[in-house]
């Protein structure tokens, strides 16, 4: 339930009679109400109010619930009236929709002083402490609140209110909260009652002829004590629900980092000796490179320096190796560094970094495209081995490589790996916390992030055994969908 909901329902309990239970020495509704019937003519004789056509009674399809019997049944306008309407002719406090603060319905601090000259046109309707103002235009939801402070000039209110001022024994705090139940929203949001397309609003009739339910006096003020004795509970319930709200909404990525991470630590599967080890998997991929140098298809490059303790930032498994991407890879570069000549009837694509989203190469409606020469003048050596990753900007997407037709932009890195090494694996580890710490440390730009091809080639790989290396795919394939689902 959220605080919302329990609000309501210590709302609706409320005006059901079923919060604090009815006293018999306290009298009956229609004692108040005969007594706000004579207070009504009298200030009618005054002069105060103007006399109204009566209201037709109230019926059975009209009365959403039951109420003890020591209430009655009352429509609002036979217990509040309004003070009228003026023309401000000097300097006044002015009242509009945004003076209130629609979340806690209070009245804002400060105060809209205007002069009569400049008044609004809205600015017509006569207010005094302790008067409701509810707004009538129906996207400010709750925007109301009682008058509870003193103005240093007259106060006026926009006609976007109704103001409600109520009749003697007419606690206007129970009024207040009657009017945010969710019993009086119904009434007031309906469609036969909120007209308009784009301000829909209750006009004034309507709202008068609103049911409300009216216990004695004696009894409205204890409602309010209660009411107002388990608003703070409420509160305190807001907190607790929004920080477990707050986990919950995290809570889905964060289990996704935790596996990935622990993936890469070599906690997420076993390790079986049967699969032989790391250091014997790696003999295996520079006898590979080897032959690659020998036979032509890569160049012969510098040894990279040995990987510190400093750069081994947890401890992994005996049998797997810490190694360099550089040294599982036969090449490794990025797109062309500058803008290719565009052809709107060519069949190549010209993609960058935004291009790559999870494992795919996405050809958005704005992907430029261009010409056969200029594909054979900007493409580079892709083959069935190659993962593209983005370097500048959003960091860590990523694709695999399926023949599709295109040139890439300098955001737009790619490698091969050599055979041993599982794409899926080294994919996995572009997505954790592992290497996007490791690029946010290496990038060059303070604004828009940017990952040499150095430090690229530099990046700290935990490698498990081949086998291993599948199965941790395998797990993460399992789990990481669970993630998605708690979304």
């Amino acid at each position: 339930m959220t605080p919302q909901e329990l609000k309501n329902s210590i709302l609706q309990l409320a005006i059901q009679g079923k919060l604090v239970e009815q006293r018999p020495e306290e009298g009956t509704a229609a004692e108040l109400f005969a007594q706000i019937q004579e207070e009504k003519q009298r200030l009618i004789q005054e002069g105060k109010i103007k006399k109204e056509k009566p209201l037709p009674e109230i019926t059975d399809d009209e009365k959403p619930f039951e109420i003890p019997e020591s209430w009655m049944w009352v429509r609002l306008r036979n217990i509040v009236y309004n003070r009228g309407q003026l023309t401000p002719q000097c300097t006044f406090s002015y009242i509009d929709i945004g003076s209130i603060d629609n979340q806690r319905q209070l009245l804002n601090t400060g105060e809209n002083i205007v002069e009569a000259d400049k008044a609004p046109s809205r600015a017509r309707k006569i207010v005094e402490q302790g008067d409701i103002l509810y707004s009538t235009v129906r996207p400010y939801l709750h925007n109301m609140c009682i008058v509870d402070k003193q103005f240093s000039h007259k106060p006026i209110a926009s006609t976007g209110f109704a103001v409600l001022t109520c009749h003697k024994n007419i606690f206007n705090k129970y009024l207040f909260y009657y009017l945010m139940t969710p019993v009086f929203d119904g009434y007031a949001n309906s469609n036969e009652n909120a007209k308009g397309v784009a301000y829909p609003a209750i006009n004034d009739d309507r709202l008068y002829r609103a049911v409300i339910a009216l216990p004695p006096l004696a009894e409205q003020k204890r409602i309010v004590a209660k009411i107002e004795e388990l608003l703070p509970y409420i509160d305190r319930y807001e907190q607790a629900w929004s920080k477990l709200e707050q986990f919950n909404s995290r809570f889905p990525e964060d289990m996704k980092k935790s596996l990935l991470q622990y993936a890469i630590q070599g906690k997420l599967v076993e390790q079986r000796p049967e699969e032989g080890t790391a250091e014997e998997l790696f003999a295996q991929i520079q006898e590979e490179k080897q032959r690659l140098i020998k036979a032509g298809k890569i160049k012969k490059e510098k040894p990279l320096p040995e990987i510190t303790d400093d750069e081994k930032l947890f401890e992994i498994p005996e049998s797997w190796k810490w190694v360099r991407l550089r040294d599982i890879i036969s090449i490794l570069g990025d797109g062309i560094h500058g803008t290719p000549q565009f052809d709107e009837t060519g069949e190549y694509f010209f993609i960058n970094g935004n291009n790559l989203v999870k494992g795919e190469i996405i050809i958005k409606s704005d992907t430029k495209k261009v010409s056969n020469e200029e594909f054979e003048k900007y493409k580079k050596p892709l083959d069935e081995n190659t993962i593209l990753t983005s370097i500048n900007g959003t960091i860590g997407n990523y694709a695999f490589y399926n023949n599709e037709p295109v040139i890439l932009g300098k955001s737009a890195c790619y490698f091969s790996l050599i055979n041993g090494v599982n794409k899926e694996y080294i994919c996995r580890l572009l997505n954790t916390q592992h290497f996007l710490d490791y690029a946010v440390k290496e990038a060059t730009q303070t604004t828009i992030k940017n990952v040499s091809l150095k430090s690229m080639r530099m990046l700290p790989v935990p490698l498990p055994p081949l086998a291993e290396q599948k199965r941790i795919v395998e797990k993460l394939e399992q789990l990481l969908p669970l993630c998605e689902q708690l979304k």
